[in-house]
């Protein structure tokens, strides 16, 4: 067992996207390799409809897959190649956009206004960035969910983990995306890849997750393998915990419990040439796609 340390914790940022939506972003277009395989992670969550209803109007993705999770609310979406739905509480969509794509996104609130999500890029590996555009709409009722003995849930969005797998598949990072609760003061290990990059993403209660570094916080019982381990100052809601190496990562709950995501993926380590919703490889793919883009061309024949 090796303890993976919480290395960096940041809050998500606002900001406005679309025609004026108003989110809160984790993290996106600065430093790309230090989440590689993903781009950029957003949060949606808002209570006044005035902040989204002006949504996504149509817009160009090419190079990169978009990841879509509706928690309230709802999304309609529509693209270039004639796929249209609406995702609901609990659904998911898997976007590959490949070599291209045109879509939009417009969200509506539920019956109290709210309007909760996320929305995650991952880039694709040269090889794949010109591949054929792909869907995949997962609804909540095929989304494995497992509760442990302790009252943990855990949704199997996509990967393996504690013997189930995720509905989502054929994706080029293997990603692993979990929506994980913990009960109130407990604690919890959660077993990752060592060799894939891994962050985890607050978005209700409270907790701490393990830290190699001399601790401000409390100081837990030896482990199994006889090392200490110590725990990171409190987070909530809206945090981002970016871990180092190792194969299992510890969080502690706080009085409140706690609700995170825990994504992971396998590094593409590919040069990054990127403009917005289109991320190639070098520039010179990058001046191709905004010409396709200026030239109505690009949508490519299927």
């Amino acid at each position: 067992m090796s303890i993976r340390p919480a290395i960096t914790t940041s809050n998500a940022t606002p900001t406005v996207e679309g025609a004026g939506v108003h989110l809160h972003r984790a993290f996106g277009f600065n430093s790309p390799e230090t989440h590689d395989p993903f781009l950029l992670f957003d949060d949606f969550r808002n209570d006044n409809p005035q902040s989204y209803l002006a949504g996504f109007p149509w817009h160009p993705h090419r190079g990169i897959e978009t990841i879509t999770y509706v928690i309230s609310g709802s999304v309609t979406h529509s693209d270039s190649l004639g796929n249209s739905g609406t995702l609901t509480n609990g659904d998911v969509q898997w976007m590959t956009a490949g070599s291209g794509i045109m879509h939009q996104e417009m969200p509506k609130g539920n019956a109290r206004g709210q309007m909760h999500g996320f929305q995650l890029w991952a880039n694709l590996p040269k090889n794949l960035k010109m591949k054929n555009p792909r869907y995949q709409d997962v609804q909540s009722k095929d989304i494995s969910k497992i509760v442990d003995d302790d009252g943990t849930e855990v949704k199997v969005i996509t990967g393996k983990f504690w013997g189930k797998r995720g509905p989502v598949d054929g994706i080029a990072s293997d990603p692993l995306y979990l929506d994980i609760s913990v009960l109130s003061d407990r604690r919890k290990s959660f077993k990752v890849d060592t060799y894939r990059n891994t962050f985890a993403y607050i978005f209700e209660g409270e907790g701490k997750f393990a830290d190699s570094s001399t601790p401000k916080g409390i100081l837990l019982e030896k482990e199994v393998l006889g090392q200490e381990l110590h725990i990171r100052d409190m987070s909530g809601n809206r945090t981002l915990v970016q871990f180092g190496t190792g194969n299992e990562i510890v969080v502690q709950a706080g009085q409140q419990g706690i609700r995170f995501l825990l994504i992971a993926g396998t590094p593409i380590q590919e040069p990054i040439a990127w403009h917005g919703p289109i991320v190639m490889n070098t520039q010179e793919e990058l001046r191709t796609a905004i010409n396709d883009l200026r030239n109505d061309r690009f949508i490519k024949p299927q």
